[in-house]
Parts: structure tokens; C-alpha cells; sequence
């Protein structure tokens, strides 16, 4: 086992009970990685397939001791636990869960690239990751990650609040 490690985890959902599907992840997530913050949750334009139901992302931050590729392993099994089943890439999901950050290590495996090889092209990774860890700076990058996320376009992303608009009866 490696020593405790800073891992950044993205989370996202557009199928079923989106809020709810982020809460279990976590909470499934917890098993692996002692979490120390979580962004807000924000609704965001799906990504790839654009024909598809709105994402609710998040980003958590943790420690944990588990080397890369058995953190991914983990991860992916809880998206089986939760339903998750391979369709078109970048199509709806339960759930997803990608690891963004694993300390301040460059990491080249087939099946896992870190940091994130498309996370400086998606702002609904950007700006969660921005407010959890603001100033953080990308392995590989020099400058912040608020000066990346100006470099994005952020249009559609916005805080989730499950109840807008004025007074709804319950």
C-alpha cells in the first residue's frame, strides 16, 4: 500500500435521481478515500453527446492509500454497484467517476492517464475543482486552475438548486 495521497475525484450524473446518485457515490466512495471537501453540485450541458439529459457534477478531494490502478479498479466497481452499463461513449449515465488528481503525479497506464487528459477542456470539471482547490496547480502546467478555467467556455453551468423558481407546492 502507497503512502496517503491527495486524489481529486469527478463525479457526474444524468440518469435516474441525479442529487441521489452523487450522494451514494460519495458515500461508497468514502470506503476508499477519506474525504476532506466537496464542491457544490452544478448542472451542466452534457458533454460529447449532446443529445442527452443535463449532468449534475461534483468534485471531491481526499487522501487515500491505494495505489492509482486499484483506486480505479474501486471506483469502477462502484459505478457497476450503482447500474452503471457501457453504452456510447460520453452517453447518459447513472453515474461517473473519474479520477482528475492523484497527488502531483503524471500517470501514463492504458487504461489511466492523470491528470485527466480532457479535464482542461471541460469547465464542469474546472469549475468545481477550482472551488474546492483554488489555486492548485496542474502536474505538468504552470498556471492555476482559475487561469485555466478562464480558457474555457462556461456557458450552461451553473449551481444546482433542486427547487428554483418562486413558491411550489409540495
Amino acid at each position: 500500500m502507497s503512502k496517503d495521497e491527495v486524489v481529486h475525484i469527478a463525479l457526474g450524473s444524468n440518469l435516474g435521481d441525479r442529487p441521489g446518485n452523487l450522494v451514494r457515490a460519495a458515500e461508497l466512495m468514502s470506503e476508499l478515500v477519506e474525504i476532506s471537501a466537496a464542491s457544490s453540485i452544478y448542472e451542466t450541458p452534457p458533454w460529447g453527446v449532446v443529445d442527452q439529459p443535463r449532468f449534475l457534477n461534483q468534485v471531491i478531494k481526499g487522501n487515500t492509500s491505494l495505489a492509482p490502478m486499484n483506486l480505479l479498479y474501486e471506483l469502477k466497481a462502484i459505478e457497476r454497484l450503482m447500474g452503471r452499463r457501457e453504452t456510447v461513449r460520453y452517453g447518459p449515465r447513472i453515474i461517473d467517476l473519474d479520477i482528475l488528481l492523484y497527488g502531483d503525479r503524471v500517470i501514463n497506464y492504458n487504461r489511466l492517464q492523470v491528470p485527466h487528459p480532457r479535464m482542461l477542456e471541460r469547465a464542469f470539471v474546472l469549475v468545481p475543482l477550482a472551488e474546492i482547490s483554488p489555486g492548485i496547480i496542474l502536474p505538468n502546467n504552470q498556471l492555476p486552475v482559475e487561469s485555466l478555467l478562464q480558457q474555457v467556455d462556461q456557458t450552461g453551468i451553473e449551481k444546482f438548486t433542486p427547487f428554483k423558481g418562486g413558491n411550489r407546492e409540495l
